[in-house]
């Protein structure tokens, strides 16, 4: 008999499936099939999907089928430049947190990040945590930073684990959603995902003294299911997300304040970068686009010329 699930847990070779409108939940594998799509992919199954099994000997769970993903987010596979590894599926709300200091983000990091949601419809929140850490002088330069987001349409909070300053209004806006938490090694992912719901239990990580970075400690990704509703996915983490099948053109999409200037640009082909009349490098001289921005933005369209020669 065919059941319907959803993937709560991945570990490479096996999985945990939820077994729709119960709380079942069992060991399950995928058939060989699966495997052999072709893909540029290394995983064919990611925490979040939606599939449909078959129980057979001792309850291990048979996947027969995946149902099509509303979303996902890709990172890039480890030692393999030309593969990717979806994070998770189906996700509601993507929450990336940025800290100030120990460790420090870079803005790469986060203006990546914001162009895979665009590239796969996924709402994302900036989370400026750790601000207990900081002093009345930096805690402005992150209501700078994060003013500056709020401009091109992000949202972003100021939260603190410690002294749980937001934690309240953060559990509203992930409330009965599918919410994922990244961030660089050391961010506090564990520790928020703990303080916002203590009994959890996840591993935390402590930072290096020397470099300012954290270990990962998450090992394989899991989902969990909030008290207050919803559910998070815990990802191991994630030092650079991918885009995949993107053409150097479709970069400047991702980039909302750089797409909205450039409709006003003198050639509808304009890729911004050294064109005649180009309304994005006027609005670059005066500083309607931040440059870290556009810098970034060259960044990726070099990556996905490059990835399109291969």
């Amino acid at each position: 008999m065919t059941k319907k699930g959803l993937i709560i847990k991945s570990t490479g070779s096996w999985y945990q499936v939820k077994e729709e409108n119960t709380e079942n939940i069992f060991e399950a594998r995928i058939r060989g099939k699966f495997k052999l799509i072709k893909t540029r992919l290394t995983n064919p199954l990611a925490v979040g999907d939606n599939v449909e099994f078959q129980l057979e000997i001792d309850d291990v769970a048979w996947i027969t089928k995946i149902e099509s993903r509303r979303n996902y987010l890709i990172r890039k596979a480890v030692n393999l430049s030309r593969e990717s590894h979806i994070i998770a599926s189906n996700v509601d709300v993507a929450c990336f947190i940025f800290t100030l200091k120990q460790p420090e983000t870079s803005f790469g990091f986060l203006d990546r990040f914001l162009a895979c949601c665009e590239a796969y419809n996924i709402l994302p929140l900036i989370l400026f945590s750790k601000v207990d850490l900081l002093s009345e002088p930096e805690i402005d330069f992150v209501e700078q930073i994060k003013t500056m987001y709020q401009k091109i349409g992000y949202e972003g909070l100021l939260i603190s684990s410690v002294s749980e300053l937001n934690l309240e209004q953060l559990k509203e806006k992930i409330k009965d959603r599918v919410s994922v938490f990244f961030g660089h090694s050391g961010s506090g992912k564990s520790t928020l995902v703990n303080a916002l719901q203590p009994g959890l239990d996840l591993r935390t990580g402590l930072i290096s003294e020397i470099h300012q970075k954290g270990k990962h400690t998450t090992t394989f990704a899991q989902m969990h299911f909030w008290k207050f509703g919803g559910s998070v996915i815990d990802t191991p983490g994630v030092r650079e997300f991918a885009m995949i099948d993107v053409e150097k053109e479709d970069i400047q999409h991702f980039f909302p304040e750089i797409f909205k200037l450039g409709r006003s640009c003198k050639y509808h082909n304009c890729m911004h970068i050294n064109e005649p009349k180009c309304a994005v490098l006027e609005g670059l001289e005066n500083d309607m686009i931040q440059h870290s921005r556009y810098m970034n933005y060259l960044k990726l369209m070099e990556e996905a010329e490059e990835l399109q020669k291969n």
